[in-house]
């Protein structure tokens, strides 16, 4: 991985995910969790704050160690004990079969390379009692716009440390054998190519 890959991404992502609508976001999202959590993609530890006391530990997968590292403050100020994983969500997860009752999800699946794998990988973790929350970017549902993305994903995903803004976020969440219970999308803030947002739940 190149420098810029390693070390400056992670920490581009954590300056730019601090803005006030994923806050906002996050704090309406976090707080569903409950009992054990299986966080993909936690990078620097942005959601930390936001579990609340239903949470019983919260297990962060991330394959960079320069975000884990960007975390680790995060986790040591955690009310909830955290164990961090570093690998990537698409390798099989050192948990059991069905020992997971919420798994979490936020602006992750754009970024890992065979999102496919690592939801199927969640849906093996996960209890059957259990909720998947998600909140993503992703392909949009008006025309212009979408052949906009994918005009400019190869270039996007090449600075933007492995980003895709074109990925169909409810079809791949459904092709991975769950069932969408909750969802809202909409534009946030910002270029529509890059904020064109999927937010729910699913079992």
């Amino acid at each position: 991985m190149s420098f810029y890959g390693k070390y400056v991404v992670p920490r581009m992502i954590d300056l730019c995910m601090r803005n006030n609508d994923t806050t906002r976001i996050r704090a309406e999202l976090i707080p569903r969790a409950r009992g054990v959590v299986l966080e993909v993609g936690v990078g620097s530890g942005l959601n930390l704050p936001f579990y609340s006391a239903d949470a019983s530990r919260v297990y962060g997968v991330d394959p960079s160690l320069e975000g884990l590292k960007l975390a680790r403050k995060r986790v040591e100020a955690s009310a909830v004990p955290v164990d961090l994983v570093p690998q990537s969500a698409e390798e099989p997860l050192p948990l059991a079969d069905q020992s997971v009752d919420t798994v979490v999800i936020t602006w992750s699946l754009c970024s890992i390379p065979n999102p496919l794998e690592a939801l199927r990988q969640v849906r093996r973790v996960l209890r059957s009692s259990g909720q998947l929350l998600f909140v993503e970017h992703g392909l949009a549902p008006d025309e212009g716009v979408s052949a906009w993305q994918n005009r400019i994903n190869p270039i996007w995903r090449r600075i933007a440390g492995g980003c895709n803004v074109n990925r169909p976020i409810e079809e791949l969440i459904r092709s991975a054998g769950f069932e969408i219970t909750d969802l809202k999308t909409a534009y946030l803030p910002g270029p529509r190519l890059l904020t064109y947002t999927y937010q729910g739940s699913a079992r």
